[in-house]
């Protein structure tokens, strides 16, 4: 597809390959892994990002824990796997899909009795593909809410190097824009990673989408001006009431949003809903090292000595979106009925 062409998982000659996002834009890098532990870094120091991505690295994790588990003692793997399990399922406290993947993949241990990485393999590819065929779907349901000559605003990153492919919100914006009804894209910068400057704006450059990058503070006047149609963003966790945990400045955009009268959409796959949270308030908000806020691409960038808040998402509740879509259907309203009822479709 001319507008789907980027991958930033693979698993290519029985290694995982992922493409290093903290050196995009300026350098395209590939970096090769062989070990659970060697995977859990590279998600803990967001080399992969995004709920779903590293929902799908998890799983080709768990095959790489289970090589080296099987090659050490192959009648006591299942014992063996435990601590990188462990690694795996700390690296990033929020995103709900890396707890979901590694519980697909421990399912179903107890019915392998031979070499695991076969069968393993075989199940983080399908989690890899469903991913995929799910983001698609989403896009197809959120571009079908957007009027014709939509204008839309994006934070963060959402698309397929968030993704197993194609992307969530990005997703919906790529079916959009290739069904001609966006004909604007508005990308927050997404301070202190700058994910939007650095991740989205390349992504749509590289797919020939034509993107407008903005200071996240910038956003209120672009409102007001009457230039938003629709807030697309993405999702680490949603819990049963609706409630959407999200890159740091989601929560501010859908406030702004109700303010200036602009629809606000929230894409995820349902594994991001977590039916035993009952209200954002439960959610782990993980906090990152101050020197992410204090300094910018390896330069101080604050007053020596000043001090920094770094939490890595807020939580926007229900009330403030208008749409849940998901690869089961679109909840608008989000509440508990409406998202119970996903699994009754």
């Amino acid at each position: 597809m001319h507008h789907d062409t980027l991958r930033a998982v693979r698993w290519q000659d029985n290694q995982l390959c992922l493409i290093d996002q903290r050196k995009l834009p300026a350098e395209y890098q590939v970096i090769n892994l062989n070990t659970a532990a060697a995977v859990a870094l590279a998600i803990k120091d967001m080399v992969v990002r995004g709920a779903p991505a590293i929902g799908v690295t998890a799983a080709y994790g768990v095959v790489l824990a289970a090589q080296a588990a099987y090659q050490q003692n192959p009648a006591h793997w299942k014992t063996l796997i435990q601590t990188d399990l462990q690694l795996l399922a700390n690296a990033r406290p929020t995103a709900v899909n890396l707890h979901w993947a590694l519980a697909q993949m421990q399912a179903q241990f107890a019915e392998i009795h031979d070499d695991p990485v076969p069968h393993l393999l075989a199940v983080a590819r399908a989690i890899h593909q469903a991913d995929i065929a799910a983001n698609h779907k989403m896009g197809e349901l959120g571009a079908a809410l957007l009027p014709e000559n939509c204008r839309v605003l994006t934070h963060c990153n959402t698309g397929s190097l968030a993704t197993g492919g194609y992307g969530t919100a990005l997703g919906v914006i790529r079916r959009g824009y290739e069904l001609g009804k966006i004909r604007q894209v508005y990308a927050d910068e997404t301070r202190p990673w700058l994910q939007g400057a650095r991740l989205t704006a390349w992504e749509l450059v590289q797919d020939h989408i034509p993107v407008t990058l903005l200071a996240d503070c910038a956003a209120a006047a672009l409102m007001r001006q009457g230039k938003v149609d629709w807030v697309i963003v993405g999702a680490d966790r949603i819990t049963a009431n609706g409630d959407t945990a999200n890159k740091i400045g989601t929560y501010s955009l859908a406030v702004l949003a109700r303010q200036h009268g602009v629809k606000f959409m929230v894409v995820a796959p349902t594994s991001t809903i977590d039916m035993q949270l009952a209200t954002g308030d439960a959610i782990e908000i993980e906090e990152r090292g101050a020197e992410e806020v204090l300094n910018l691409g390896g330069q101080a960038i604050a007053a020596h000595g000043a001090q920094a808040w770094n939490p890595v998402f807020d939580v926007t509740p229900a009330e403030l979106i208008d749409a849940l879509v998901t690869e089961r259907g679109v909840c608008a309203p989000p509440n508990v009925a409406n998202l119970l009822g996903l699994w009754n479709i």
